[in-house]
């Protein structure tokens, strides 16, 4: 088996399997795929698995920012990750995700998230469960009369927006995220944002900060991205959301767990929820906690051991520091290294990784996937690492 990057000439036969693994996608799909991935192309970002001439598999490395406590972080988005049917059982789909974390690497991604059909392969290669892609469902009407009896979110201005505006979007989510300190949601690059802004089945508007893009979905109303970095913005975004209540009945919204609006509303005993897992994985371990944030107040040093199969630079005896909201790893098992008293706590990189996203060191500790350390230090990289990972894109 080869693994190479793709051609433009290899598309028809990565629709074709796509197709085959997962169901056809209409024209106008057709035309959008085709100029979301033909830019990614020259940039390696999509990889083949060839058995001689004949394509078996294909996944692409979307080029995506991920904050985490309000920094941002490059992180490969692995999608599109298909197999032929015909050429499942035979390895391919491991093959493509080690091929796809060395990619990563050479990318310069430092973390890297997917949303999988399966959890053994992934888990295998280094993955782990970390965070949620959460939808809600409220009532249309319960939205509308977020602005007030006396329409107080009109002080708020919204205007229509398109591809002409993905570069303020970009900023704008920049912003938002860091002020809030959030964990887990990502941003498209510029590029991406002006594709997704064409598409005339989406109704997207745009404040001085926050957006919403929605749109009709069986009679009701869908919202993919709802952002506001302010009360009155959100009141205003979510009343025009609801304001298509004589016509839609209910609204499914992708949302942060605690996004604000689940405060706001006047009504709430119970949630209608479904969520989505995804996964996450550390492609440069001290690169990744050196750029993440964390609370200001914490203060720690940690001894960690951490195995990684596919990624050696991850693995050794480690010194976790973190002081003044930042980070750092340094090698203990280096000549010269620093020693640190005490067991060390033991880990994979898998399990490195959820707790990195906020995983509890008891949940992993209980699951038998974390041991060595003590009480004291599981409180320490808690309150260091704790947090709730969320997204609110699919891709």
């Amino acid at each position: 088996m080869d693994i190479r990057h793709l051609t433009s000439d290899d598309l028809d036969a990565v629709l074709d399997t796509r197709r085959r693994a997962f169901g056809p996608l209409s024209g106008g799909d057709v035309e959008t795929w085709r100029k979301l991935v033909t830019p990614m192309l020259p940039e390696g970002r999509y990889l083949g698995a060839f058995d001689g001439p004949r394509l078996v598999g294909a996944a692409r490395i979307n080029p995506y920012v991920q904050w985490w406590h309000g920094r941002p972080l490059s992180m490969g988005g692995v999608g599109a990750v298909t197999v032929a049917p015909e050429d499942r059982g035979r390895g391919v789909g491991r093959a493509l995700t080690h091929a796809v974390i060395e990619r990563c690497a050479e990318l310069g991604h430092v973390v890297s998230a997917l949303y999988p059909a399966t959890t053994p392969i992934y888990r295998s290669a280094g993955y782990e469960h970390a965070g949620v892609l959460q939808r809600v469902t409220v009532p249309a009407e319960a939205l509308r009369t977020l602005g007030g009896p006396s329409g107080a979110s009109g002080a708020v201005k919204l205007r229509r927006m398109g591809p002409a505006d993905a570069a303020e979007v970009v900023a704008l989510v920049g912003r938002v995220h860091t002020a809030a300190r959030a964990s887990g949601p990502l941003c498209f690059d510029e590029r991406t944002w002006r594709l997704w802004l064409e598409d005339d089945d989406d109704f997207c508007y745009l404040a001085e900060d926050g957006f919403v893009v929605y749109r009709w979905s069986d009679g009701d109303i869908e919202v993919d991205n709802l952002l506001a970095g302010s009360e009155a913005t959100a009141r205003a975004l979510w009343s025009l959301v609801g304001s298509s209540s004589s016509v839609a009945k209910s609204v499914k919204a992708f949302v942060d767990p605690a996004d604000p609006v689940l405060w706001m509303l006047r009504e709430r005993s119970r949630d209608e929820v479904s969520q989505t897992r995804w996964m996450f994985r550390l492609i440069d371990l001290p690169a990744a906690v050196e750029g993440r944030g964390f609370p200001a107040g914490v203060r720690a040093e940690i001894p960690v051991e951490v195995t990684d199969a596919l990624r050696p630079g991850n693995a050794g005896a480690w010194l976790l520091r973190v002081d003044g909201g930042a980070g750092s790893m340094t090698r203990r098992d280096a000549p010269g290294g620093e020693k640190a008293a005490g067991d060390a706590t033991r880990l994979a990189i898998g399990e490195m990784s959820a707790l990195f996203a906020g995983v509890p060191a008891a949940t992993l500790r209980r699951a038998g996937l974390l041991s060595g350390g003590s009480p004291d230090t599981d409180d320490a990289l808690d309150a260091a690492f704790g947090c709730t990972a969320y997204m609110i894109d699919y891709f």
